[in-house]
């Protein structure tokens, strides 16, 4: 079974808001997101994924998870890179 790591993107009080997690079913987890069904810190935004990497097992995703989650430097090189091929096109609720 694949998991896969992502990071989804939102724009909150004039800033761009980053977040890491994993699943096996993105499309039905960034829903989730989207319906303030998914993490608490998610909630009650329109969220984006901007990186999804597959992964064989869970706890192969799961240490990708921790150390995408812990490396801000690489997190903010990915949202740049996003925000600079999408030009800012990400609303808040």
């Amino acid at each position: 079974m694949n998991f896969n790591v992502y990071l989804i993107l939102t724009k909150r009080n004039k800033r761009y808001i980053t977040y890491v997690g994993y699943t096996k079913d993105i499309k039905k987890r960034l829903i989730l997101h989207n319906k303030s069904k998914g993490a608490k810190f998610t909630r009650g935004n329109y969220w984006k994924v901007i990186y999804k990497k597959k992964y064989l097992t869970k706890q192969l995703a799961m240490k990708a998870e921790y150390k995408l989650k812990k490396n801000f430097k690489l997190r903010n090189s990915l949202k740049q890179k996003y925000l600079k091929n999408e030009n800012c096109s990400i609303t808040s609720f």
